[in-house]
């Protein structure tokens, strides 16, 4: 059974029936970033590092839905906002964390699993 695919929010579409070039021309962009030898998994995660990197709350928003149906999990996203924060900065990481948790429907911080020390 294929899990149901998100769609995208109502401006979105509503851009793309008013400019349906842009919006092939995009689908086209999104078609060729996708050729190459990562799953859609991956490519979901690393989109989501992007949107985060640049500071796009749609993008993060956008990206979150994404990588959900790419069948990534909350503790995966909130280790992608983890590994951007030293270079973001704390109060955009924490900024950050918050869309993700925010479209996730996430109330409570996910478990991260214990690791062991690494020596």
């Amino acid at each position: 059974m294929r899990k149901k695919q998100s769609r995208p929010p109502a401006a979105h579409r509503q851009f793309v029936r008013r400019f349906p070039s842009l919006g092939t021309a995009w689908d086209l962009v999104n078609q060729e970033g996708g050729n190459g030898p990562l799953d859609d998994k991956t490519q979901r995660l690393l989109k989501l590092a992007i949107g985060i990197g640049a500071l796009r709350e749609g993008a993060v928003h956008s990206g979150v839905r994404k990588a959900r149906d790419a069948g990534a999990s909350l503790a995966e996203m909130e280790q992608v906002v983890a590994l951007a924060a030293s270079t973001i900065g704390f109060p955009a990481s924490v900024a950050v964390w918050n869309w993700v948790r925010e479209e996730a429907g996430g109330s409570a911080p996910a478990r991260m699993p214990r690791r062991r020390n690494r020596r």
